[in-house]
């Protein structure tokens, strides 16, 4: 953001740690980077600037890790469909973003988060059959493509689509990596499209890459010292504690 350059150091060290925080969440499960560095970063220039802040580091994390899985080709031919149908409606999402009042969009991601990772930390399974792929992954994409062009966050419902597809570790987290390159992509046109991307913006946005990259590339060693089954049960604790996260911040920034 603009103000990384012209608040003194204090905005720009809070910064640097913020995004070192978010990219080692990120690099131990796989996602987490815009939700944490949105909502850290609000609090200091506010939502529509935040979602500026975060796309350069957001996007070529997600490069990263979207395109050096090894299970490309065996991923998008399953996932076209419910990829695009999220990129097509993240417009309308950020287009709902300019409207709703401040918060709104935090406290229902938030609640949507916990209201999936209690029972499914509780035992609960959830499958999709593979004769229902295209059609669940089509709804799913069109509810993730709007609740991302709304928060800047693209985990709910994609991750749990994801994960309910029985996908192993590895295709998990590179699977999770192109829905959110793909996403960023279109939130960065979306968010020029309605007049919130400056130049300087840019800039700063891009300069915070290195600790983000810096914190996927410590996340990811930690998470190969882990087993799928301990993996999976931090992707939902990940996704709890980022609900628990966002609804207070959310009820703070509606009622603020």
């Amino acid at each position: 953001m603009s103000e990384l350059f012209v608040a003194g150091p204090d905005l720009l060290v809070v910064s640097v740690v913020v995004f070192l925080c978010a990219g080692f969440v990120k690099g131990l499960v796989g996602f987490g980077l815009p939700t944490i560095g949105l909502g850290l970063m609000t609090v200091f220039v506010g939502v529509e600037k935040s979602m500026v802040l975060i796309l350069w580091p957001a996007l070529l994390t997600n490069f990263w890790q979207g395109m050096m899985g090894g299970h490309l080709k065996a991923l998008v031919p399953r996932l076209w469909p419910f990829l695009l149908s999220a990129v097509l409606m993240l417009g309308v999402g950020t287009f709902i973003l300019t409207r709703l009042p401040a918060g709104a969009a935090d406290l229902l991601l938030g609640v949507l988060m916990i209201a999936y990772a209690v029972p499914m930390l509780a035992g609960a399974v959830l499958t999709v059959p593979e004769n229902a792929v295209v059609v669940v992954g089509v709804g799913v994409g069109l509810v993730n493509g709007v609740l991302a062009g709304l928060t800047g966050s693209y985990t709910v419902p994609g991750v749990m689509y994801l994960q309910a597809m029985g996908l192993s570790r590895d295709q998990l987290i590179q699977a999770m990596g192109l829905l959110f390159l793909l996403s960023t992509l279109a939130l960065g046109a979306s968010l020029g499209s309605f007049g919130l991307l400056g130049g300087r913006e840019a800039l700063a946005s891009l300069a915070l890459v290195v600790p983000a990259l810096s914190g996927v590339w410590t996340g990811q060693r930690l998470r190969r010292q882990v087993s799928e089954a301990v993996f999976r049960k931090l992707v939902l604790t990940a996704i709890l504690a980022l609900g628990l996260y966002l609804v207070p911040l959310g009820l703070w920034r509606l009622f603020s």
